[in-house]
């Protein structure tokens, strides 16, 4: 009975949730390679790893521990950052402090994050430790995998090393240094809709690959890997704001190469022509983004001169989002780890329908939720968990009478009654069709229930369908 009291308390959470989530979320930007410092030489992290906080739960939060702790310390969040090689102790990350911006979202980046030279990994990942400032731990996020590098190539890149190639759509940074020093960088941001050049805070860009051919309004876009001469378009992930089609230029010693047909590598020299403009390229003055004429070159027509705030690097982004709510279950212990949905796989039909859920961070603790509807859960690795799917009648609706697609979250619930969202869903689909050459009946016969019970068995041995009588 006790367990059964729980379960109908949680359920009740879970349902309350459902109609006004309260979601926490830890969203961490990241350059997807890192250039190594060598002896003295400390090369911080371009463009800095970037931490934003959003969503209601953070407040409410904030709110619970304000009204349980005197005082209002509970209020800030803070935090530290460093590579996963250092250890636990604190000293050796970087602190962070959160700003809020106007649109509500808590701030921070780590500017001053290298790597060293007596580090001799190919690849490591950054560590993130979030607290309330009452010393309450928050929990522990993971970067993506960041890949070391000497330097920037200068050699043709080959399509076989794509470790360092650009591909259409996968999101990239850029950032402009003003006669190559590190205190006037300035990194392409979106700011009311407008493009700017921003010395605190960059943006992330979708680069995809059109097809020049066309018009700007059809602008279809293209697989493959981004090469020098390529009409591309930058869209912002965050706001959706777009730039107009732009000629991708490899960059010489200020020159715009205009004859140069290579594949883009990371940390690359480049300038962005507007597509069918006179010699016009996307340029920064201060904290304007505005349009450079180049000057053509007498002696070499496949060359055009640039000035600086027309020469951009580019670098690959990452972005990794861990979301979770403990506004209902007043949680002390940490949220981490927060699990990661990747994919799903269904095997099976019928009462033995099955869902594989793959991802990263999964637990024993965890149980696979189809919105307020608890799976019968079975813990395979952390990379893996397999449930039972329930049968429609769950939610309280009998399969004979479904008439259209139910569409039900995923959720993922810690058996302490922390909840990790995801954007994953599950459908049920009904099937409606009649029986082929037999007439349908206004006055359904009395065993009719048996009849639809035979066919719905059969049915769902080998499609997960909801069979409807027609």
């Amino acid at each position: 009975r006790s367990n059964q009291y729980q379960g109908s308390l949680l359920r009740d959470s879970v349902q309350r949730y459902l109609q006004l989530p309260a979601d926490q979320t830890v969203l961490i930007l990241h350059a997807k390679v890192a250039q190594k410092s060598y002896g003295n030489e400390k090369r911080f992290f371009c463009p800095p790893p970037c931490v934003y906080l959003s969503g209601p739960g953070w407040k409410l939060k904030q709110e619970q521990i304000k009204a349980r702790d005197v005082g209002e310390a509970g209020f800030r969040v803070c935090g530290y950052m460093g590579l996963d090689s250092m250890g636990s102790s604190l000293m050796e990350t970087q602190k962070l402090s959160f700003e809020e911006q106007p649109d509500a979202k808590g701030f921070s980046c780590a500017k001053a994050l290298y790597i060293s030279d007596t580090d001799k990994r190919k690849h490591f990942r950054l560590v993130l430790k979030l607290f309330f400032s009452n010393g309450q731990e928050i929990g522990t996020f993971h970067s993506k995998l960041i890949k070391v590098i000497s330097k920037p190539s200068q050699k043709k890149q080959s399509l076989k090393n794509t470790d360092l190639c650009i591909s259409s759509g996968s999101k990239v940074s850029l950032f402009n240094r003003l006669r190559s020093q590190t205190v006037s960088t300035r990194y392409l941001s979106v700011e009311g809709g407008a493009f700017i050049a921003s010395a605190r805070q960059w943006a992330a860009f979708t680069l995809h690959l059109a097809d020049e051919r066309c018009s700007r309004s059809e602008f279809p876009l293209r697989e493959g890997y981004i090469r020098y001469g390529s009409v591309v378009q930058l869209v912002c992930t965050a706001t959706g704001v777009t730039l107009p089609p732009l000629i991708i230029r490899k960059v010489m010693k200020q020159y715009a190469m205009l004859d140069v047909d290579e594949p883009i590598s990371q940390l690359h020299k480049c300038a962005f022509q507007f597509q069918g403009s006179d010699r016009m390229y996307l340029c920064l003055s201060t904290e304007k983004v505005i349009q450079f004429q180049a000057s053509p070159c007498p002696k070499e027509a496949n060359r055009e001169l640039l000035n600086d705030g027309s020469c951009w690097t580019i670098i690959s982004t990452e972005t990794v989002e861990y979301t979770f709510s403990e506004s209902l279950a007043r949680i002390r212990e940490p949220v981490s780890p927060v699990p990661l949905i990747a994919a799903l796989q269904l095997t099976g039909g019928g009462d033995v329908a099955m869902l594989e859920v793959q991802g990263e961070y999964f637990h024993a603790r965890l149980k696979v939720w189809f919105g307020d509807v608890e799976a019968e859960t079975m813990y395979r690795s952390p990379k893996s968990l397999v449930c039972v799917v329930p049968d429609v009648s769950a939610f309280g609706s009998d399969w004979r009478w479904l008439r259209y697609p139910i569409t039900v979250p995923l959720l993922l619930i810690r058996d302490d009654g922390l909840i990790y969202s995801s954007s994953f869903t599950f459908t049920y689909t009904p099937e409606q069709s009649c029986i082929p050459g037999q007439q349908v009946l206004s006055d359904v016969p009395q065993d009719s229930d048996k009849l639809l019970d035979s066919i719905h068995q059969e049915f769902t041995r080998t499609n997960f369908h909801l069979f409807m009588q027609t």
